[in-house]
């Protein structure tokens, strides 16, 4: 009897500190709705054996479920995700306001040394894929905003710092993220700081059905017998 009662006890306490350390799987939802593209943006980017920068878009994408942003984009031949949650886009939102201060009070200095994080650093979630079709891959690198003067003309800047990959992944030798610079011009910055908003994303939730054509690349769809929900239904109808 001593032994069925130590048993029970035991498996009670087994299951309970599973659930604790399990935890919910996105306690900042907002909803429960699959990512979408809220909008897009240019930016610039340092370019390999040139002084020059190059524009290019990035596409704006929200995660309900996380309730974080992403910007994705392509960069040399990578494909690159930079998440922001709430408190980054909020911290996003303050680096901006104080860098146009300084540009409307002509503070700005030359030494990029100095101010790259001149601003700040905060803590990030990153996703890449050295080619479309490579594994992908995982850090938490830093992110520092501050600015830089290139042809003789100031950007707010977003710095990612190199950091330790997490997938485990070792199939193609990568062992930290690459470490890249997005520059902005006040307008470019201001357009990316509307879609961080938190109510303008809220307000973007109005009506939102789940999406049929967004899918998260990172989830793993499978049909019965290689045939989408859709389908099927077409196939099972009288007509």
């Amino acid at each position: 009897m001593n032994r069925f009662v130590f048993f029970c006890v035991t498996a009670v306490l087994l299951v309970s500190c599973k659930n604790l350390e399990k935890g919910p799987k996105y306690p900042d939802m907002v909803a429960d709705i699959d990512p979408y593209t809220v909008g897009t943006v240019n930016a610039f980017f340092d370019q390999p054996f040139s002084s020059r920068l190059k524009e290019a878009p990035i596409e704006v994408i929200f995660y309900p479920r996380e309730n974080e942003v992403a910007l994705e984009f392509g960069y040399n031949t990578g494909h690159y995700r930079q998440f922001w949650n709430k408190e980054g886009r909020r911290f996003f939102t303050e680096a901006l306001n104080h860098y146009k201060d300084d540009f409307e009070s002509q503070n700005l200095k030359t030494n990029y040394n100095k101010t790259r994080s001149v601003y700040g650093k905060i803590k990030g979630r990153f996703q890449w894929r050295t080619l479309k079709i490579s594994s992908l891959y995982r850090a938490s690198p830093i992110i520092e905003l501050g600015y830089r003067f290139r042809d003789n003309a100031p950007y707010f800047s977003a710095r990612q710092t190199k950091a330790k990959e997490e997938s485990g992944k070792n199939s193609e030798g990568i062992k930290d993220s690459p470490q890249y610079s997005i520059y902005f011009t006040r307008t470019q910055a201001e357009e990316l700081d509307k879609l961080f908003d938190q109510n303008f994303l809220l307000k973007s939730l109005e009506n939102k059905e789940l999406p049929q054509d967004t899918i998260d690349s990172n989830r793993d769809e499978y049909y019965q017998n290689n045939t989408r929900p859709e389908q099927q239904e077409d196939l099972t109808s009288d007509n």
